[in-house]
């Protein structure tokens, strides 16, 4: 069991972040098979094709080599430092690692990875291994998750909003409550239940929890030095997102409201911002705000200030307009 010790201090010193390349290895790893490391099947079926382009890249073979069954290399998804993490963020920040810290983490994954092929260890022995792993995982992400990328971010977001708010008004306790069932709060510290290490004193530098979609069913831990601790943990909503796809408007409540009002109705179940509609949804913000101004204006969204952004959820008249079982019976 690993276990973070926690202080007064580390309280004000948490913050959420998003991490776009942790997003993206999950991703990778279950489009190369053999598991699909929890990401569905439709959504493995639909990426397939792109990435059948880049299986022969021995970048590919590389990132795969860094990986065992309960750890992977930090090198490659640092701990993201804010909640607007983008990509070029990422692939920085693994361009920055010290080459020291490069070197001792790659050749601790070659030493356990005998099955590594020939270009895999060309790669990842190589002077210029950081420049070919970021090359790759930027080609991969424009051709797998590029266009996917703001629907996820909405929700990774709206569950910062949700656990945020837990965090600041009651503490720990509450914000780590339905994070993961193995992750537990327990007498002034955190517990992460099957996972191998010892206790670590965060001793006042905070923790950074991290929502992800493709982590789900399980969880992950960054507890090593030098990295900044943190827990990867499944956002709120993602089982359903996965299975199901992002929620669509009922063609009924699209004739009645247009489309565009409509999908907004139907996407606003949880709290989101203007602003974050318009990049999930691909529209202006300006477009956004106008729909969102008649929902509001119909009874049909309420709104209320968080920090200095404004959300809007649905009303319970919404709730019962945007049910599709429901709409159009009499």
């Amino acid at each position: 069991m690993i276990r973070f010790e926690v202080g007064a201090e580390d309280l004000l010193q948490t913050r959420f972040a998003l991490s776009p390349v942790f997003e993206l290895q999950h991703l990778i790893r279950g489009l190369a098979g053999p598991h699909s490391h929890g990401v569905p099947e439709r959504w493995l079926g639909r990426l397939r094709p792109r990435f059948a382009a880049l299986r022969d890249d021995p970048a590919l073979a590389a990132i795969l080599t860094l990986r065992l069954p309960r750890s992977g290399a930090n090198i490659l998804s640092p701990p993201p430092r804010r909640l607007a993490q983008t990509i070029n963020d990422d692939l920085t920040a693994l361009l920055a690692t010290p080459p020291a810290v490069a070197r001792a983490e790659i050749d601790y994954y070659l030493q356990r990875r005998p099955d590594a092929t020939g270009p895999a260890r060309s790669v990842l022995t190589s002077p210029g291994v950081l420049d070919q792993l970021a090359g790759f995982l930027a080609t991969a992400w424009a051709a797998l998750l590029a266009d996917d990328w703001p629907r996820l971010r909405l929700l990774c977001e709206r569950d910062v909003v949700h656990r945020s708010g837990e965090l600041s008004r009651s503490g720990w306790a509450a914000a780590l409550a339905g994070l993961h069932p193995k992750v537990r709060w327990r007498s002034g510290g955190i517990d992460l239940i099957g996972r191998v290490g010892g206790t670590t004193v965060l001793g006042g530098s905070g923790l950074l929890l991290v929502p992800s979609v493709f982590v789900w069913p399980s969880f992950a831990v960054f507890a090593d030095e030098p990295w900044p601790k943190a827990i990867v943990y499944p956002a709120r909503g993602v089982a359903t997102l996965l299975e199901h796809g992002p929620p669509s408007a009922p063609e009924p409540l699209a004739a009645l409201l247009g489309r565009s009002r409509a999908q907004l109705l139907a996407a606003l179940a949880d709290p989101a911002s203007t602003s974050q509609l318009a990049r999930a949804y691909g529209m202006t913000t300006g477009a956004v705000g106008d729909h969102l101004a008649v929902l509001h204006r119909a009874g049909l969204l309420s709104r209320a200030r968080s920090g200095r952004s404004v959300l809007y959820q649905r009303t319970p008249l919404g709730d019962a307009l945007a049910d599709s079982d429901s709409f159009g019976r009499g």
